[in-house]
């Protein structure tokens, strides 16, 4: 692995493969098995709609190779439905299913609502609640232009969280760059012009590699652009531009 390339992380949200992309992963006994062979990263995304039992995250994590990590995204009944508050119990239920992806969990991802305005006093008890419960890298997706802020940059900081670098970014561009705790840094890129569903350009790709070479500390770039399977594509083609340092070992834990 070239030195530039560790800790870099390249997938997709969800494990979905697209038929007219399959020849890109080897064979395995599920699709997550099967996208494990070609990336090291996977971000669940279904956990914001529903919980899964700590069984299930288990199997998971059995299914891939050692050196493969889970980004796990918060319930929206956390994040858009109380919107931060009062969220200790249902924090002390996520946190016991996650437990079972084991050393594979890497990163929580917080997405926020675009409604969502910064307010200091509910997002320093928000998470400090979180840190209190989880030593992984915590990454924040902040959708309303008052997370960027400096005030805001002083509390990613306190508590060690990293601010996702989206694309499409919110209207002022704000959020275009990662920021926050930089041990971590994270991209998710949601397809642009035409968010889920656009493929990105060769352009975009190698700026966005050229990002993660630049980068320190640990480095994901997740693609969410799954509606017509640019994802998969992006996320190879990425890869392709690192020189395939990413791709996980093909061996099981």
């Amino acid at each position: 692995m070239r030195a530039a390339s560790r800790n870099v992380y390249i997938g997709c949200a969800g494990w979905s493969l697209p038929a007219a992309s399959r020849s890109l992963f080897g064979a395995g006994d599920s699709m997550l098995a099967r996208y494990a062979t070609r990336f090291n990263a996977v971000e669940i995304n279904s956990s914001f709609h529903r919980p899964h039992r700590r069984q299930t995250y288990a199997r998971w994590a059995a299914t891939v190779p050692a050196g493969f990590r889970f980004g796990v995204k918060l319930p929206r009944t956390i994040t858009h439905d109380a919107r931060l508050r009062g969220v200790a119990r249902e924090l002390d239920r996520f946190a016991g299913e996650v437990d079972g992806l084991g050393r594979k969990l890497a990163v929580l991802l917080v997405q926020l609502p675009p409604s969502l305005v910064f307010d200091a006093r509910i997002a320093t008890t928000f998470f400090a609640m979180l840190r209190r419960r989880f030593d992984v890298g915590i990454a924040c997706e902040a959708r309303h232009a008052s997370w960027f802020t400096p005030r805001a940059d002083a509390l990613w900081q306190r508590h060690g969280i990293a601010r996702v670098a989206a694309d499409p970014p919110v209207p002022d561009g704000a959020s275009r760059q990662p920021g926050g705790d930089a041990r971590l840094r994270y991209w998710r890129w949601h397809g642009a012009p035409r968010v889920y569903y656009s493929a990105y350009d060769d352009a975009a790709l190698r700026t966005l590699a050229d990002a993660l070479r630049a980068g320190r500390g640990t480095r994901w770039a997740i693609f969410d652009n799954t509606a017509h399977g640019h994802a998969v594509t992006d996320a190879a083609r990425l890869q392709a531009l690192l020189g395939d340092a990413t791709a996980t070992k093909r061996r099981r834990a």
